[in-house]
């Protein structure tokens, strides 16, 4: 089965969903975009505001210490949505924390990466040249 989102593009049962460039302007528009092409995806709540709750995240993030701009990919593959995130900047400053923090509150740096890890199925930063790319997934079943 195949679905038409505003943009015209059809979705398909494997693919690439979302391809967008974005800057700390976006974040709100991006929001939509993810929040529309997972929910037409068959991702049901509450997982769809997780899923978009760790997008913005991991955006916000991209913005404020990957250098202002990121990419964004959203992809249905294999019973998943996987969102990546790219970055071309020089990251934070410290070291970044992805797993539980002591006492189950959020570490004060990599906060976004903690919740992420902690609402979607699947987390992993992958450093590449200048920069890194983010994938976080959620299952659809």
């Amino acid at each position: 089965m195949s679905h038409t989102p505003g943009d015209g593009t059809p979705y398909t049962a494997q693919g690439v969903l979302l391809r967008s460039p974005f800057g700390g302007g976006d974040l709100p528009r991006l929001r939509v975009l993810v929040a529309g092409h997972v929910s037409l995806a068959g991702l049901a709540e509450p997982r769809r505001t997780d899923f978009v709750t760790a997008m913005d995240a991991v955006a916000t993030n991209t913005v404020q210490h990957g250098g202002g701009q990121g990419a964004l990919l959203l992809l249905h593959r294999a019973g998943e949505l996987e969102c990546r995130i790219s970055d071309r900047g020089p990251g934070g400053t410290g070291a970044v924390s992805a797993g539980p923090s002591p006492g189950g509150e959020a570490p004060l740096p990599g906060g976004g990466l903690w919740l992420t890890r902690l609402v979607t199925d699947r987390l992993t930063i992958t450093p590449e040249g200048p920069g890194r790319t983010v994938s976080f997934a959620m299952r659809l079943a």
